[in-house]
């Protein structure tokens, strides 16, 4: 089983970058494709997608925040990052990392989500 882990500080500055790591535990062999991803959740707003880097090391990010993100990876450490920067109140949302898993073709979905972590951008 995968297992994914939020780290980083819960308080941000406007004007300031959001960093976040993901830590990976565990893994399967079994699927065709993966992806380790961040999303994100404004209170009273629905997930929000924001990029993810697969496991050729190449980088997708949502079209509203690739001005502002990066996406990185230490496979050494079985961490994968996440850089927002110039952040505002806006961005303040529960931030998960999660796994994009390619089984077969009719089956893909996230087969693993840290329990996500709050951060609060104050202004």
């Amino acid at each position: 089983q995968v297992q994914l882990q939020e780290s980083g500080p819960g308080l941000v500055k406007s004007s300031q970058t959001l960093s976040l790591t993901c830590t990976v535990s565990g893994g399967s062999s079994t699927v065709r494709y993966y992806g380790w991803s961040w999303i994100r959740q404004p209170p009273g707003k629905g997930l929000e997608w924001m990029g993810v880097i697969n496991h050729d090391g190449q980088t997708y990010y949502s079209p509203s925040l690739k001005s502002r993100t990066s996406i990185s990876r230490d496979t050494s450490k079985n961490q994968f990052s996440l850089q927002l920067t110039s952040v505002t109140p806006e961005d303040t949302a529960v931030y998960y990392c999660a796994r994009w898993a390619v089984i077969t073709m009719a089956t893909r979905l996230y087969d693993s989500w840290g329990q996500g972590t709050q951060v609060t951008v104050s202004s």
